[in-house]
């Protein structure tokens, strides 16, 4: 299975499958509701590698994410568009859009043993806008 992340922004950001671990989406309604609440938020966990520059090799585009998730609320450029594929065997399984999302928690971690880190970041759609969420999939059915 891999993965691609994708940020619309002043500078985009494009992680390919070589990069990202894991990602993970989910709707979330207040758990003290008896019914369906108007009140939904929607989640997107992606965990990925951080691998050290060498010359000639793709730059670490995650110092990016980390840069993302240091901008203030008072500024517009905190909400970005996230897409995020989800491919297996060549396959397209699941396509998700996140037209405004803003990061929730950013963390990176170093090992001095494995000679690359992770990172893990948790971003989540705009209240206000959480109707412009896109969930598609279905392909090559």
């Amino acid at each position: 299975m891999g993965f691609t992340l994708k940020v619309d922004g002043p500078e985009p950001i494009e992680i390919g499958s070589d990069r990202i671990i894991t990602a993970g989406f989910s709707v979330d309604v207040p758990g003290d509701s008896n019914a369906r609440s108007t009140d939904v938020g929607a989640d997107m966990v992606v965990k990925g590698k951080i691998l050290t520059t060498v010359e000639g090799s793709e730059e670490d585009v995650s110092v990016k994410l980390a840069k993302w998730s240091l901008v203030s609320s008072t500024e517009a450029d905190c909400y970005r568009c996230l897409k995020v594929d989800v491919v297996s065997a060549g396959k397209m399984v699941r396509k998700y859009e996140l037209p405004s999302a803003f990061v929730v928690s950013y963390n990176e971690h170093f090992g001095s043993d494995e000679g690359e880190g992770n990172f893990t970041m948790v971003v989540r759609q705009k209240k206000d806008k959480i109707d412009k969420v896109k969930v598609s999939g279905g392909y090559g059915v």
